[in-house]
């Protein structure tokens, strides 16, 4: 009796279930058919952005916008693009094209935004975000770019508004998280310490030590003072060095500074530097991000030799965190019961980004030099001539931590040669 029962359960909730398995299946069959119709072309675009293949991906693109000329979504693929390879300019006019056609989707308006940001055109930047977080104020990362706008207008009180806004609608939103840490207050003391040694083909090693704090007061003053202890020879000696440095928006950066030691005869008994910076941003950063200019002198005042180094350097910015240097240095050496004589010394280098994972950095860079490079070592200061390979590696744990790593080998005449590594950490508070 009770299987019989049973029986009758089981119809009638097969029954009653086949009409709902009906419905579900058509439904599963819609979805793996939109999954299946899915543009192959989104797919290639997505494959050579993430290549940094800016062309290929136009060049996918340009054919089917020429196909469905009415399709706003792959001109909005067309002007993300363009703003990923630099070009401002033409991915303002494709944003605002589209917007003129259809003003209602807010991702149009976050890319525009994000375009005028990198123009330094902050004001537009806010007033395209305003109208993105009107259209769909439920969205965490507008609100966070919004912040970000506000953050670089100067507006700190509403740039944290903004961010507590998009952390709560998405308390998972790394973007958020970042940005209210951010603006905990910007770190104005940088310290550094760590060592060095010189490895040479004909005498024993050399080694250093050195520690600093650099520090900014104020957006126009800044200071840095620092040590390092010195083994040459079996002799030790020690160097206490201090500067200030005014920021001045129409003139650059002026530093002047000075350094005193226990030279043992194998370091400067005292020096004296002052140092002009002055740099220029880009507008448009499709060729480059911006220029850096800078000129100094040093004195060198040891127990039988005074030395005047004149140095010169051009610096230029890459999108995506690329730079390559010029630098020039000339040497007036004095010596005592000696005559007067010149020399010279030249530096190339190039500095790259190598990886990212959040936070996280890690970049490099190589440089090429040729001549006597570092005027500073009494040891150097003589009729010789070098050639330098290097480089380094830089390691960014936070905005606050680093560590960096360089190395380099010089050939100089006569067959010798020097091997120096170098081992710093800094942390900013």
């Amino acid at each position: 009796m009770q299987i019989t029962h049973l029986r009758q359960v089981i119809r009638r909730l097969c029954a009653r279930l086949l009409p709902l398995s009906l419905l579900v299946m058509p439904l599963a069959a819609v979805h793996a058919a939109a999954q299946e119709a899915q543009p192959a072309w989104q797919a290639q675009v997505r494959k050579y952005s993430e290549a940094s293949d800016w062309p290929s991906a136009l060049r996918v693109l340009e054919p089917e916008i020429a196909r469905y000329p009415a399709d706003l979504d792959l001109k909005a693929w067309r002007a993300r693009v363009l703003a990923w390879s630099g070009n401002l300019a033409r991915a303002e006019q494709e944003y605002l094209a589209i917007l003129k056609v259809s003003s209602g989707d807010p991702d149009n308006w976050a890319g525009l935004a994000n375009v005028y940001a990198r123009q330094g055109r902050n004001s537009d930047a806010l007033a395209a975000l305003d109208r993105a977080v009107q259209l769909d104020p439920k969205r965490a990362d507008l609100h966070a770019a919004r912040a970000r706008a506000l953050h670089g207008a100067g507006d700190r009180g509403q740039a944290q508004s903004e961010f507590r806004k998009a952390w709560s609608l998405d308390p998972r939103s790394s973007e958020a998280h970042a940005g209210l840490n951010s603006l905990r207050g910007e770190p104005k003391h940088e310290l550094r310490f760590g060592g060095e040694a010189d490895l040479f083909s004909y005498t024993s090693a050399n080694e250093g030590q050195g520690a600093s704090v650099a520090s900014r007061w104020t957006p126009m003053w800044a200071t840095s003072l620092g040590s390092s202890l010195y083994q040459r020879g079996g002799l030790h000696a020690a160097k206490w060095i201090g500067s200030v440095t005014a920021h001045l928006p129409r003139f650059g950066a002026i530093t002047a500074g000075g350094a005193v030691g226990h030279d043992n005869t194998v370091i400067p008994r005292s020096e004296f530097f002052f140092d002009l910076d002055r740099g220029w941003a880009a507008r448009d950063a499709h060729l480059f991000r911006g220029l850096e200019l800078d000129y100094g002198q040093h004195w060198y005042w040891y127990q039988a030799a005074r030395i005047l180094a004149l140095h010169g350097a051009a610096i230029i910015y890459f999108p995506r965190e690329w730079s390559f240097s010029l630098a020039a240095t000339g040497a007036r050496s004095a010596f005592s019961g000696a005559g007067v004589e010149w020399r010279s010394s030249g530096t190339a280098r190039l500095g790259f980004p190598l990886h990212s994972l959040g936070a996280a950095q890690l970049s490099g860079n190589v440089f090429f030099a040729v001549g006597a490079e570092n005027f500073a070592q009494s040891e150097q200061i003589g009729a010789f001539a070098s050639q330098t390979y290097g480089g380094g590696l830089r390691l960014r744990f936070s905005s606050r931590q680093d560590i960096t790593f360089v190395s380099s080998y010089q050939r100089r005449t006569e067959g010798r040669t020097d091997t120096s590594l170098g081992l710093s950490y800094g942390i900013r508070f």
